[in-house]
């Protein structure tokens, strides 16, 4: 009895429900995976919530294993500039497990890679994007 009842009572707690529902899995973009490679849509300027004030630079991506469509967050002063439309980016999570971060209304992502190029190398002038 007390094996049936711990079974019984374990679907109570949050994070057994979702590793053994097998629901977030379907629900993240990503579809479990740490990365994803997407085709940039546009780019977006994504309010900050208050208290704070300021127009946080972001991308539409529709990956490429599936189809979806996610707002990634572009880190970094000016790398904005480094991504243009129909380029191909890899995004990551925000390290929240599925949360939005901060003062960034419903953007899980970020950006990694531009083009196959790290966004962190092209800010720092290490490499330059390559040209198609």
């Amino acid at each position: 009895h007390l094996r049936i009842h711990r079974r019984r009572q374990r679907w109570a707690d949050k994070a057994y429900k979702r590793v053994n529902l097998g629901t977030h899995i379907k629900a993240d973009p990503l579809g479990g995976s740490s990365h994803a490679k997407g085709i940039v849509l546009e780019k977006i300027g994504i309010e900050a919530k208050q208290p704070n004030s300021a127009v946080r630079k972001a991308v539409r991506v529709q990956l490429i294993k599936n189809g979806k469509k996610i707002a990634c967050f572009v880190p970094s002063d000016g790398c904005l500039n480094f991504i243009d439309e129909n380029d191909e980016v890899l995004i990551s999570g925000f390290g929240r497990k599925g949360h939005s971060v901060g003062d960034i209304p419903g953007v899980r992502f970020k950006v990694v890679k531009t083009a196959g190029v790290s966004l962190i190398a092209l800010y720092r002038g290490k490499k330059d994007k390559p040209r198609t």
